[in-house]
C-alpha cells in the first residue's frame, strides 16, 4: 500500500468519527439482515439510518460476488471481477458500519453471478433452490436477525435473481425456525432460529433496468429518518451514497439535492406498525424488562449511556465502559437458561462491542497492521508489523491469529517474524463474512489491553489481507490463439512470464518462446494445462483501484487453442474501446489489420480505417468519443463502415444524435435483452452481406453461446436500417433489435447488441465468424 493510499484512508476516517459510531452500536440490541442478490442491492440510505441512526446491528447478506457483471473500471471479468466486487462491499459496508454474509463464494460456486434472467425459477435451476435456502437458513441462525428484509420484490418485470433471493429469503424463515430442518447445523453450534418481522419493500424496483408488472404491497411502516448524522453532519441518504461510492466498478454513487428520507416497507402477516422495533425488545433496558432477565442490565444499560453522554472525554467514556463491561459479564452469568437461548447471543455482541469501543476510546489499537511481504508462498517468510502513532498508555498484547500452516515467533513490541510451512495450503478468495468490528481475512490481530482492571479484547485487520499462493505463477501470452483452419501455422510464439522453464502435454513441444503444433490439429477447441514446478500452473491477475485497494486473483493457467473455420475481410479497423470488452484483443488475435484507438484526437485521420468499432458502453466512459460523434458521421457519409456494439441508454447514447441516424436503445432493459443463451435465433436476411460473407452464417454459429444472447437491443430506428435478426425468451415476444444494419450516405452504421465479447471470450466459433464479417468494409 502506498504512503498516499494510507494518508486518503487516514483522512476519510478521523479517530473521533470512529469512536462515535463505536459507541453508537451500543444503543440498539437489534439486529437487521438486508438480502440482495448482488454487490450494490442492498439499500443504503435506509441501512444508514437504520444502523448510525438507530443503532442497530446491520448484516448484509449477498448471494453472489457480481463476477457476471459489468465493469466500468478495467478490465476484470469473472473471478477477478468477483474479488474486485468484494472488495467494493467490504468498503461500503464499512462506511455503514455493516456487517456482510457471503452466500455465494465465487465463480467456481453455483451460486454465483450468471449474468441475467427474467424470473426466479431460471436462477434456482442454476443456483439449485434447496442450495440457496439452506445457505439463508444458515444465514439466520448465524447471524440471528430479528427482522429480515429483502431489496426487491418477487414480481415479474424484476431480475430473476432478486426474485430467487426474495422467494428464498421468505423460505428459510420457517425452516430456520425449525428444528428438524437441516440438523447437521447443530454440529456447528448453530440452533434453531425464529426471524420476528419480515418485511418487503413497499415501493417499485421498476427503473431503467426493471419493470415490475405488479405494484408493491401497501405500506404498513414507513422508516422516516429524522436529523443528520451527529458524527458527520451528512444526510443519512448521502451517506448511504458515500457508501454506494465504493460500488465504482458498477457506476454508482450519485449525489441527491434532496436526499431521500423516508422509505415504506410492508410487514409480512403483519398489521400498521408505528415503529420497526415495535413489539421487540430493542435495547438492553427492555430485556432488563423481560421474565428472568438478569439483573445487572439495568447498571449496563445505565454504563452505556454514560459512556454516549461522556464522548468525546475519552477517560470519561473509558470509565463507563469498563463498568458496562463488568456488568455484561455479570449478566452472562445470571438470568435463566429459557433468557440466555433467545438473549445470549445479544449480551455477547454488547460486551465484544463495549470491549472493541473501550479501546479504541483509550487509543490502544494500532495505528496500522501489516504483513511484508502481504503475499507468501508455502515455505516462505514475512514480517509482521504494528504500530502507533504515539506510544499507547496501557500495556498492550498484540497476538497474531493466522492461517492454516503459518507460524509466528514471539512477537516483540512492533511486530514478529511468520514462518510458511512447505505443505501450508492456499488461503481461499473468497471468505464467507466480514465484520465491522474486524477479524477479517486469513489473518488479523488479536489487540488485549487492561482497563480499570478489566481485561479488554478486540480485533484489528491487516491493511492488506495476507495471501498464501504459489511461489511463481504463469502468465502465457497469449493465453488463447485462434487457428484460421485454411492457413494455420505450424507455430506460434509463446511467452510466458516466469520464461521457459514449464511443461505442455505431449504433442506440443515449446523451444525459444515458440510452441509446436502436432502435424494435424482438428477443428475444435483444444484446452492444454501447463505445468510449473511439478504442478498445474496458476495465473494470477494483480490491480490496484484508489477505492478498493490493491488485490489479486489466482485462476488455473490454459492454453486454450480454436482451430475453426474463419475467413478475415481486407480491412483496416480502428478500434474504441470503453473499457469493457476484449473486442480489440481478439480482433488482434483473430489476425485483423486492427489498430486500437485509447483517445480520439480532434484532428484524428478517421478515413485511413475502413472499419470502426465502438465497443460496449464506451460512450459512456469516454469523453472523446462522444466529442468525436460528429467525425464518426462523416466517417460514415464517407463511405466508412461504423460498428457499434451495446451501449446503455443512461450513459451517453442519445438516440438523435449519437448515430448516424436515429437509433433507440430500449429500456427498461430487462424488456429489451434475451437471457437464454440458447434462444433459437431466426436470421432474416441470410443473402445480407453482414451474414453472407466472408463467412457464411449458418445456424452452427449460434450454437455453443454462454450467459445470454444479447442485451440492451434497439427498440426503434430510422427507416435506413434494416433488421438482420429475430429472437427471444420463452413465452416473449420476438426481438429483432438484435443487429441492425443500415446504409447511410456512401457508407454503413451497423449496431450490434449482442455479448458478442463474452462469446469471444469463451472461444465460441460463431463469434468470431460473425465478428469477421462486422468489420468488412461498407461495400
Amino acid at each position: 500500500m502506498t504512503d498516499r493510499t494510507r494518508i486518503a484512508r487516514q483522512m476519510a476516517d478521523p479517530a473521533l468519527v470512529r469512536l462515535h459510531r463505536a459507541l453508537s452500536r451500543l444503543t440498539s440490541v437489534v439486529t437487521v439482515m438486508n438480502t440482495g442478490a448482488h454487490p450494490d442491492d442492498e439499500q443504503s440510505g435506509m441501512l444508514a439510518w437504520l444502523r448510525l441512526g438507530l443503532g442497530m446491528r446491520v448484516v448484509i447478506a449477498c448471494s453472489t460476488r457480481g463476477e457476471g457483471g459489468q465493469n466500468a473500471l478495467g478490465p476484470e471479468r469473472r473471478g477477478a471481477l468477483g474479488i474486485l466486487r468484494s472488495r467494493e462491499m467490504e468498503e461500503a459496508a464499512r462506511v455503514l458500519d455493516a456487517d456482510i454474509h457471503w452466500l455465494g463464494h465465487g465463480p467456481d460456486d453455483p451460486v454465483h453471478d450468471f449474468g441475467f434472467s427474467k424470473d426466479g425459477d431460471a436462477t434456482f435451476a442454476r443456483w439449485g433452490e434447496a442450495r440457496i435456502v439452506e445457505r439463508l437458513v444458515r444465514a439466520y441462525r448465524t447471524e440471528r436477525p430479528d427482522v429480515v428484509i429483502p431489496t426487491f420484490l418477487d414480481v415479474p418485470g424484476q431480475h430473476g435473481h432478486h426474485r430467487a433471493m426474495t422467494r428464498a429469503a421468505q423460505t428459510a424463515l420457517r425452516l430456520a425456525a425449525d428444528p428438524d430442518a437441516h440438523p447437521e447445523h447443530a454440529d456447528e453450534g448453530l440452533q434453531p432460529w425464529q426471524v420476528a418481522k419480515y418485511y418487503l419493500p413497499a415501493w417499485s424496483g421498476a427503473g431503467g433496468t426493471y419493470d415490475d408488472e405488479v405494484p408493491p404491497p401497501p405500506a404498513t411502516l414507513t422508516l422516516a429518518a429524522s436529523g443528520l448524522d451527529p458524527a458527520t453532519g451528512a444526510a443519512w441518504d448521502h451517506i448511504g451514497e458515500q457508501s454506494r461510492f465504493y460500488h465504482a466498478s458498477q457506476g454508482m454513487g450519485h449525489w441527491r439535492a434532496v436526499p431521500q428520507d423516508r422509505w415504506p416497507l410492508h410487514l409480512v402477516g403483519g398489521q400498521t406498525e408505528a415503529s420497526i422495533t415495535q413489539g421487540l425488545p430493542a435495547t438492553l433496558a427492555d430485556l432488563a424488562a423481560l421474565p428472568d432477565a438478569p439483573a445487572a442490565l439495568i447498571p449496563a444499560a445505565q454504563a452505556i449511556a454514560e459512556a454516549m453522554a461522556g464522548f468525546p472525554d475519552a477517560d470519561a467514556v473509558v470509565a463507563a465502559l469498563v463498568r458496562a463491561d463488568a456488568a455484561l459479564e455479570q449478566a452472562e452469568a445470571g438470568g435463566s437458561s429459557a433468557f440466555h437461548l433467545q438473549h445470549g447471543h445479544r449480551l455477547r455482541r454488547k460486551r465484544a462491542e463495549v470491549q472493541a469501543a473501550c479501546l479504541l476510546a483509550a487509543r490502544a489499537l494500532p495505528t496500522l497492521a501489516y504483513a511484508e511481504p502481504a503475499r507468501l508462498f508455502p515455505g516462505a517468510d514475512a514480517a509482521l508489523h504494528w504500530q502507533w502513532a504515539v506510544p499507547p498508555v496501557h500495556q498492550v498484547t498484540v497476538t497474531p491469529v493466522l492461517p492454516q500452516g503459518v507460524s509466528a515467533a514471539a512477537p516483540t513490541a512492533d511486530g514478529c517474524t511468520l514462518t510458511v510451512a512447505g505443505d501450508a495450503p492456499f488461503t481461499p478468495q473468497f471468505l464467507p463474512s466480514w465484520s465491522a468490528l474486524g477479524g477479517n481475512g486469513p489473518a488479523f490481530a488479536k489487540v488485549s489491553a487492561t482497563l480499570g482492571g478489566r481485561r479488554m479484547t478486540a480485533a484489528f485487520d491487516l491493511e492488506t489481507p495476507l495471501e498464501i499462493g504459489p511461489e511463481r505463477t504463469l502468465a502465457l501470452d497469449p493465453s488463447a490463439v485462434i487457428l484460421p483452419l485454411a492457413r494455420l501455422p505450424r507455430s506460434i510464439p509463446l511467452r510466458g512470464a516466469d520464461g521457459a522453464d514449464w511443461q505442455l502435454p505431449e504433442g506440443f513441444s515449446l523451444e525459444n518462446a515458440t510452441l509446436t503444433l502436432p502435424p494435424a490439429l482438428p477443428r475444435g477447441l483444444h484446452v492444454l494445462t501447463p505445468m510449473l514446478d511439478g504442478r498445474p500452473a496458476f495465473s494470477r491477475h494483480e490491480a490496484s483501484y484508489p477505492h478498493s485497494g490493491s488485490f489479486s486473483y489466482l485462476a488455473p493457467e490454459t492454453l486454450r487453442l480454436l482451430a475453426l473455420d474463419l475467413i478475415l475481410p481486407e480491412a483496416r479497423i480502428g478500434y474504441i474501446g470503453g473499457g469493457g470488452d476484449s473486442i480489440g484483443l481478439w480482433l488482434q488475435r483473430m489476425g485483423a489489420d486492427v489498430t486500437l484507438l485509447a483517445r480520439l484526437e480532434g484532428a484524428e485521420d478517421l478515413g485511413r480505417f475502413t472499419t470502426l468499432v465502438v465497443g460496449i458502453v464506451a460512450f459512456g466512459s469516454r469523453p472523446d468519443l462522444v466529442a468525436a460523434t460528429p467525425a464518426l458521421h462523416r466517417f460514415v457519409a464517407a463511405g466508412g463502415h461504423l460498428v457499434t456494439f451495446y451501449q446503455r441508454p443512461d450513459q451517453g447514447w442519445r438516440p438523435d444524435t449519437t448515430p448516424p441516424r436515429r437509433l433507440v436503445v430500449g429500456t427498461p432493459s430487462l424488456r429489451w435483452r434475451v437471457t437464454d443463451a440458447q434462444a433459437p435465433v431466426t436470421m432474416l436476411d441470410p443473402s445480407h452481406p453482414l451474414l453472407a460473407g466472408p463467412n457464411r452464417i449458418t445456424p452452427d454459429d449460434w450454437d455453443g453461446w454462454n450467459k445470454e444472447r444479447g442485451i440492451y437491443f434497439a427498440s426503434e430506428w430510422d427507416a435506413a436500417y434494416v433488421t438482420l435478426l429475430s429472437m427471444h425468451d420463452a413465452g416473449g415476444p420476438p426481438l429483432t433489435g438484435a443487429l441492425v444494419s443500415g446504409q447511410i450516405g456512401a457508407g454503413r452504421h451497423s449496431h450490434c447488441a449482442l455479448v458478442l465479447h463474452h462469446q469471444l471470450d469463451h472461444l465460441v466459433p460463431g463469434a468470431f465468424r460473425l465478428l469477421a464479417n462486422l468489420v468488412q468494409p461498407a461495400g
